[in-house]
Order: structure tokens, then C-alpha cells, then sequence
């Protein structure tokens, strides 16, 4: 396919789209590659819109990581509208990236990063439009290696069919070893066409390739094993870990968007990987080990990124930001350098028992008070030791009061609903925490314009955690729960106007279940949805629960199994699931004790502060945990003038 720019054609389509300044690239920071002079190419992809996936942190870092090296070029390509779409389809315009506007289906690679199983179908649209073939199968020599990667790619089953090959874990390193393997190969003729280059990747034993293993089934629709068929292919595959961060530094020169996106600040990732053990927590349990960015590090970063992107805040981004060993002297010395240029710090939803006024005023003292989440996730404190989310009712309302009485108005807690064990009961005592945190809130304060968000999202068992055997609660079970809520928080005369209640219903998450946890007989009903029409699956005005009951009910009886046999089926200890054979580095063993544990409603602390509980990660991998502090000051760290 030629490399030509197809800008010409698309720049006559553009008045007649919604938002076409998303479509034109040339952002503050972006990177043109002569394209000649490079001999491996990248095309990446969050498969979103460019207002969600422009601010993504792991394609700006792999597209600033493989930009840098020498003879390498790499662009970004974001899903377009259905609006574009039908233009692009009728005008014969081929999915395009946004630096140079150059063909998807003219590059070595093209990546696609998944952060939610949401994005299927928007990466089967953007195949189609890039006029690569959706099935692997039917690929040549001539076009892009498909690969996936993000935390949805832990499980790539249910798009086997659709990618040639994934990543699980970090990217940095990974990227940069599959673009020698692939430089190399190009370097020779290509010999052994496309089955030749993927077979070298898969024989790293760090990139999955689907297409060399057989998944054999057992007469009740199980997985009995999934098998290599190619001599050199490992029986498992492992993740990549990025184990010092301050090696690491990127973005260090984060792209400025042209157009609105859902987050305007600058961004620096202070530590990756979590260990509070919370059950239902995918990121936390597959990030593992801890790793912390040192203080200087974050501060290099910041000084950096700010001069390079104009941005009047700073993001300081982890699993649970308020957990690095020396966040205190973080926000103080970035509060204290930037006092005079009033630039703002925040935190993503911070634990309750890492929340302290001090704290909070540092991050607060340059920018806008605004308002503080807290995410307790279970209403009651049995579910919160179902979970092991070991925060008692008292430290909530320890940690509001102390916000209440320093001046914060608006309290946002988040919560789950169909949590394993839960019961109508346990859903029903959210509304009671939320009088008794408005309650606290006018007490402390004497003021009654005190006001609580319940923000309540539907649980979905995701792989690789102590849940991945869990039952799912059905769309029905759940939104009926969530009707009783609803109705006493309404009910109640002194308190009710002043929380407010936010929930998503429960069919989205049945159609996230059914990927999240799916096998590669799910891939048909994927496809049957994409050619139906489905688009832009994460986004409540695009999404269509019908469309994807119809298209399973329409496709998986010819396997001997439906939705519920995917979602709210328990799995049994013996059962094979269908990425037993990527390794997160978590001893299978392990996550069913913890399973075990939960039901018996028994908390597990912090390994990062206690001995070792023997998850698998840090022997496995042969990494070390970092607990810090690293000793190391933010200093000199003087006001800049």
C-alpha cells in the first residue's frame, strides 16, 4: 500500500463532520518521521475517540519511546466517527493516522492499546477501513502485524481471531524488542513470510501469537487445554515489567491536544503497580510489583513536561497516588516551586485511609478546591471484607469530617453493586453511609449546604484476579438492586436532596463480562455485532445491549453455550480458563486461596508493609518489590522564577 498522505481526499469530507479539528493533527509535541528514512513503522491506537484516547498515557509513551530511536517512526491513529465513517466508506479514504495522514494498512505495525474490552468493535472498524483483512488468517506478508496490548489483553481470546499477536504487561522494553526482531527480518527479504516473522516474536516467550496454539474443548463447552502446534512455541507466555521507572522518563514531552479532551492537564505516572489486594481490582493485581518513581524523578519530570506543554495543572497518576512512600514531600515541593506560576496538583480518587488535610492542602493550595472522591466500593463492612478493602465505616467518617471541617463542600464516593456474596442489604447500608457522612459534614461544619455524590458502577469479574471464578449478578438482579437504593435515598425527607446518585444500569457490564472472561467462540459474536452496526461500545448514546443479545443469541448455540454461561456462571478450581496460559506473574494457587478467603469475608494486608503472602509475582519474575522511601529529597528543588 503507498505511504502517500491522504490528507487531499479527507480535508473535503471534513465540514460535513462533527469535531473535524480532531482529524488534523499537527498537536504541540507531535513527531513527523521522514518516512523513507525509517525501516520499521508503527501505527498506534487507542481505539476510542481522540478526546479519550489522545490524553492516554500508554500510547503517548510508546509513541515517544519508538520515535526516538533512530531509523523507527511511529503515529497515532484514534476510531472515527460513524459520521466520518460512512464519508470515509463512500469516498474510499482508508484509515488514516493523525501526524501525517498516512495509510494504517502502509505501516509494519499497527498497535492497539486496550484499556476496556469496549473497544472491540471499534477495532474492527478501523481494520475495515484500513482495508487489512479482519481475520489473521487471511492477512499476507504485505500487511500490518495486528498486536494488542493494555490491561484488556491479559485476556485476548476473544479477539484471537482478529490480532496476530499480543503483549501483556509494559510496553517500553517490549516495543523496542519486537521492532529489532522486525528489523531484522525486513533486513533479510523477509523470509518466511508472515508466519516466519511471527514465529520469532512468539519465541522471545514474551509475545503471544494466537495463531499457533489449538484450544480444544470438552463435551460441556470447558476449555480441556490450549496447545501449542509449532515446535518453539512456549507452553506459556509472560509479561513484560518495567522495573526502574526513573529509566523511564516519558512523556517528556506530553502532546497538547488541538481539540477538547477529557482530561487538560499534564500527567506523571509516580509509581506503578498496587498491593492493597483489593479482589476485584484487575489493574492492581496484574501491575504487580510495586514500583516507585524516585522524588527527583517525578520533579525532573514535571519541570520538563510543564515547559513543554503550557499546561496549568499536573496530574500525579498511579493505582492509589496517596500511597507513594513520600507523596507528602511530593505535593509540598511541587506546591512550594509553583507557587507563583499557581499551578495545581490532583490526585486520582484517593483511598480514605491515605487522605489527610495536610495533604490535601498542598494539592489543593495553587489550584481550585474542588470536590474529594473516596472510593469504599462496598456499602457495608462485611462486603468491604468480602473485597479486602479494609476501611471501616469510622474511617470514612473520620476522613469527611476532617475534609467538612477544612472547608471542602462536595464529597464523591464510589461504590460497586453485584459484588460476590452481596445481598439487597449490603447495597441498602450505602444509603445509610452517605446520611451519616452528610450528617457528620453539617455537624463539623454548621453549615447545611453540605452535599454527598453516590456514584455506583455494576461489578464485572475480570481475569487475573481472586474473582475470576466469581458469578456475575444479571443486568436485571443488578438494576432492581440499585431501584431500592434509589427509592430510600429519594425517601428520606432530611437528608435525600442533598446526595446525589449516579449508577450506570446493569447491561453494560453483562456485555463487558461476556468479553472480559470469553473465549475465542466469543470473536463470532464480536463480529456479528461490528457487521450489525455496533460502534463505540463505551459511549451510553452508541451502545446497544440488544444488538449484542441478538448477535450471541444468533452465534454461540452452534458451540453449545450462551451470555449466562460466560457471565453468571461460578467456575469451579479444575475448570481451564481461557488465559490460564498467559502468565501475569500471580500463582493460580494463590488467587483461589484469596478467593477462598473472601468468602470466608478474611482481610489480607499490604504485602508491601508485611511478610510475604507467596502471590508468585516477585520469585516468578525475579523482581524485588520497591517499598522506599529511597531516601532522596526533592531538593534542589528551588521556586522557579
Amino acid at each position: 500500500m503507498s505511504a502517500e498522505s491522504v490528507f487531499p481526499q479527507l480535508e473535503a469530507l471534513l465540514p460535513h463532520v462533527q469535531k473535524p479539528i480532531q482529524y488534523v493533527g499537527g498537536e504541540l509535541n507531535s513527531t513527523v518521521k521522514p518516512w523513507d528514512e525509517c525501516d520499521v513503522r508503527w501505527a498506534l491506537m487507542y481505539p476510542d475517540a481522540y478526546e479519550v484516547g489522545l490524553p492516554n498515557q500508554g500510547v503517548m509513551i510508546l509513541y515517544e519511546v519508538l520515535n526516538e530511536r533512530e531509523g523507527v517512526l511511529a503515529e497515532r491513529t484514534y476510531s472515527v466517527w460513524p459520521d466520518l465513517e460512512e464519508l470515509m466508506r463512500e469516498h474510499k479514504v482508508p484509515q488514516f493516522t493523525v501526524d501525517s495522514h498516512r495509510p494504517v494498512g502502509a505501516f509494519d505495525v499497527f498497535g492497539l492499546s486496550f484499556s476496556t474490552e469496549l473497544g472491540y468493535t471499534n477495532m474492527l472498524t478501523a481494520l475495515d477501513l484500513a482495508g487489512i483483512p479482519l481475520e489473521s488468517k487471511d492477512r499476507t506478508v504485505d500487511h500490518p502485524i495486528v498486536l494488542a496490548g493494555g490491561h484488556a489483553a491479559f485476556n485476548p481470546e476473544p479477539i484471537a481471531d482478529f490480532i496476530d499477536c499480543a503483549v501483556i504487561g509494559d510496553g517500553e522494553q517490549a516495543v523496542l524488542e519486537i521492532t529489532e526482531i522486525i528489523r531484522a527480518w525486513k533486513a533479510e527479504g523477509r523470509p518466511g513470510g508472515r508466519e516466519e516473522v511471527l514465529f520469532r516474536l512468539a519465541r522471545t516467550g514474551g509475545v503471544y501469537v494466537p495463531g499457533f496454539y489449538d484450544v480444544e474443548y470438552l463435551p460441556d463447552g470447558r476449555i480441556g487445554r490450549v496447545v501449542p502446534k509449532k515446535s518453539g512455541v512456549p507452553w506459556r507466555v509472560s509479561k513484560h515489567t518495567v522495573m526502574d521507572l526513573d529509566e523511564w522518563p516519558y512523556p517528556k514531552q506530553p502532546l497538547v491536544p488541538l481539540a477538547e479532551t477529557v482530561h487538560e492537564r499534564m500527567s506523571v505516572e509516580i509509581f506503578r503497580g498496587c498491593t492493597r489486594g483489593c479482589r476485584f481490582c484487575q489493574a492492581g493485581m496484574i501491575t504487580r510489583p510495586v514500583r516507585e518513581r524516585s522524588i527527583t524523578g517525578i520533579g525532573e519530570m514535571v519541570e520538563k513536561g510543564l515547559k513543554a506543554t503550557g499546561f496549568e495543572e499536573v496530574g500525579l497518576l498511579s493505582l492509589s497516588s496517596a500511597d507513594h512512600s513520600e507523596i507528602g514531600d511530593i505535593a509540598k515541593g511541587l506546591a512550594d516551586r509553583y507557587t507563583d506560576d499557581k499551578i495545581g496538583l490532583s490526585l486520582p480518587s484517593t483511598r480514605v485511609d491515605a487522605f489527610n488535610v495536610d495533604l490535601a492542602n498542598e494539592l489543593t493550595r495553587n489550584g481550585r478546591r474542588s470536590g474529594l472522591t473516596f472510593a469504599p466500593e462496598g456499602g457495608s463492612e462485611r462486603m468491604r471484607k468480602v473485597i479486602n478493602k479494609m476501611v471501616s465505616e469510622e474511617d470514612l467518617i473520620r476522613t469527611v469530617a476532617t475534609a467538612y471541617g477544612n472547608g471542602w463542600r462536595q464529597v464523591k464516593l464510589y461504590f460497586m453493586c453485584g459484588l460476590p456474596t452481596e445481598t439487597d442489604e449490603d447495597v441498602l447500608q450505602i444509603g445509610d453511609m452517605a446520611v451519616n457522612v452528610i450528617a457528620k459534614g453539617r455537624e463539623v461544619s454548621g453549615q447545611n449546604d453540605i452535599r454527598c455524590t453516590v456514584s455506583i458502577g455494576g461489578f464485572v469479574p475480570k481475569p487475573h484476579t481472586p474473582f475470576q471464578w466469581a458469578p456475575q449478578l444479571s443486568a436485571e438482579d443488578t438494576d432492581a438492586r440499585l431501584k431500592k437504593l434509589r427509592d430510600k435515598i429519594r425517601d428520606d425527607k432530611k437528608y435525600g436532596r442533598s446526595i446525589g446518585f449516579r449508577y450506570h444500569d446493569g447491561k453494560p457490564g453483562i456485555v463487558e463480562g461476556l468479553l472480559s472472561r470469553g473465549d475465542r467462540r466469543v470473536g463470532a459474536v464480536i463480529r456479528e455485532v461490528y457487521e450489525s452496526g455496533g460502534r463505540f461500545d463505551g459511549w451510553r448514546e452508541h451502545f446497544s445491549y440488544d444488538l449484542w443479545m441478538k448477535s450471541a443469541e444468533k452465534t454461540l448455540p452452534a458451540f453449545g453455550v450462551d451470555v449466562d454461561w460466560y457471565t453468571t456462571r461460578e467456575r469451579t478450581y479444575e475448570e481451564v480458563l481461557p488465559w490460564d496460559h498467559l502468565d501475569s506473574g500471580l500463582d493460580k494457587d494463590w488467587l483461589w486461596e484469596d478467593w477462598q478467603d473472601s468468602l470466608d469475608e478474611t482481610e489480607v494486608e499490604d504485602c508491601r508493609w508485611t511478610p510475604c503472602f507467596d502471590c508468585g509475582v516477585c520469585p516468578q519474575l525475579d523482581l524485588d518489590i520497591q517499598i522506599g522511601p529511597t531516601g532522596k529529597k526533592l531538593l534542589p528543588l528551588t521556586v522557579v522564577k
